[in-house]
């Protein structure tokens, strides 16, 4: 059974979707998963599944979330190996300019209308950096993520499409959970 990486957008923010990690378990076992092991309280899982494409399962995902939960979430799916190569290709580690404690990446949810702008137009603050690669748009955001105008909304309405972001550690923490490791 392939591995699958699931990132749930905006559950247990702010008191606003709640959602136990125990019923997320559930929820995925009943969907026939299995090996579910969830990280941190924001909808993050790693678990083994049938056959079928990461955007299969996360439809199935959401449609059980709504049936069991009455709200919809939104889900960003991906296999293991697809998440280890987020992890091996940012673009700010290469050029060794930013601090992995401001990083983060931004998981688009399908394709984009279009490509994000050039970076020169994008609404960086100070020492703010972003690239876009595929559907993962990596983020520098020294000042912190909570005050940045690069945040999913802004994807969201510039690029038609939904995201959710996790910061460097958690992308490294599920990635070697994907691996077969412990975070």
């Amino acid at each position: 059974m392939p591995v699958l990486v699931t990132l749930l957008r905006g559950v247990n923010v702010g008191g606003a979707r709640p959602l136990k990690m125990a019923t997320l378990k559930a929820i995925y076992e009943k969907l026939g998963f299995r090996e579910v092991r969830t990280y941190l309280q924001s909808g993050n899982a790693v678990c083994r599944v049938p056959a079928g494409g990461p955007a299969r399962h996360a439809s199935a995902i959401e449609r059980a979330l709504a049936s069991n939960c009455g709200f919809d979430v939104p889900v960003a799916a991906l296999t293991g190996e697809a998440l280890a190569a987020v992890a091996d290709s940012n673009p700010l580690l290469r050029s060794g300019s930013a601090d992995p404690a401001y990083l983060h990446a931004t998981f688009l949810m399908g394709p984009a209308a279009a490509p994000l702008m050039d970076r020169a137009e994008l609404p960086l603050g100070p020492g703010e950096d972003a690239f876009q690669v595929g559907n993962i748009v990596y983020l520098s955001c020294p000042n912190g993520y909570g005050i940045t105008k690069i945040n999913n909304a802004y994807f969201e309405r510039k690029l038609k499409v939904r995201a959710t972001t996790r910061n460097w550690r958690t992308v490294l923490a599920l990635t070697q959970m994907a691996l077969g490791g412990t975070p």
